[in-house]
């Protein structure tokens, strides 16, 4: 049974196994991303988040913790300088691990690219893209324009015009109170 075996070992001894990661760590946080196996990427994702988390309070005291773990200058300066300001605002999960189809010739074994999150700049562009173009469309432009379609089939070129130019003046409904009616909330909200 593998009750309370947490750490993958990585076929390596304590000491060489720390000194893989540090390295690894290292080289994500200077290059933002790495390739790797999918069991290196995932133990280094458990080494790493922590160091980050940490780097988010930049005192002589976190400094010195994060330098006794990865022992490397030019890392922890980029990760207190540049990393820590980006990662600010994420409560974790700075980390993505992406598979990729193909295996590692030798081996066959599962090839990952992991990258800090805040850094793939191809899928915050995406993103960004997602959140401006998403636009609020009231369902009741396309049921005219599927009931009016079969209908207007001499027309048809007037009728979209017409659609579409009703479609871009189509103003939020609101809400009528018992006993209301449109052209009361309309006169309230010219006066």
């Amino acid at each position: 049974m593998r009750h309370g075996k947490k750490i993958n070992h990585l076929g390596r001894t304590a000491s060489h196994r720390n000194a893989m990661l540090s390295n690894m760590a290292s080289s994500l946080i200077v290059h933002k991303r790495i390739e790797t196996t999918v069991a290196k990427a995932k133990a280094l994702r458990k080494f790493v988040e922590p160091l980050l988390t940490k780097a988010k309070s930049d005192t002589t005291h976190s400094r010195r913790t994060v330098f006794a773990t990865l022992q490397n200058k030019e890392s922890i300066k980029e990760l207190f300088d540049s990393v820590a300001g980006k990662i600010a605002n994420r409560p974790g999960g700075y980390t993505r691990i992406i598979k990729m189809s193909d295996s590692r010739l030798g081996d066959n074994a599962e090839m990952c690219i992991i990258e800090l999150v805040d850094y793939n700049e191809t899928l915050l562009e995406a993103k960004t893209a997602g959140e401006a173009k998403t636009t609020t469309r009231r369902s009741r432009s396309k049921k005219k324009a599927d009931t009016a379609a079969p209908a207007a089939t001499t027309a048809a070129p007037a009728a979209v015009v017409s659609e579409e130019a009703a479609a871009a003046t189509d103003a939020p409904t609101e809400t009528l109170k018992e006993g209301e009616t449109r052209d009361e909330k309309s006169e309230e909200a010219a006066s």
